[in-house]
């Protein structure tokens, strides 16, 4: 997927940055996570800083537009944005592995 940021401005009165792109893809469209990571590393901010607000492509075309969100800080943004908004771009949880040897209890002889 390539991003290319058509429009990058500050708003300072919400600790905020604004930022407008389009995004080119190969096959099915991204995930709003896809979209999220690859935005973060290229601005080089903290993933759960971003919102992703808006992400819309055409029917047909491999590419589409968006709107995204970058927070200074997170009590920041959870005064500002809408709930829905936030629980859209929540993180999902690390899937946790548990080990099979230590739910079995040990066998004495």
């Amino acid at each position: 997927m390539d991003i290319n940021i058509t429009e990058d401005k500050n708003n300072a009165l919400l600790n905020r940055r604004e930022v407008k792109f389009d995004a080119a893809f190969e096959g099915a469209t991204p995930s709003r996570l896809d979209v999220k990571n690859r935005l973060a590393a290229m601005l080089n901010v903290p993933l759960e800083l971003v919102i992703l607000q808006k992400f819309e492509n055409s029917y047909g075309i491999s590419a589409a537009e968006g709107y995204a969100k970058i927070y200074e800080d997170a009590d920041r943004m959870k005064v500002v944005e809408k709930e829905y908004v936030l629980k859209r771009n929540e993180l999902p949880e690390p899937e946790v592995v548990e080990d099979e040897a230590s739910e079995e209890p040990a066998e004495e002889a």
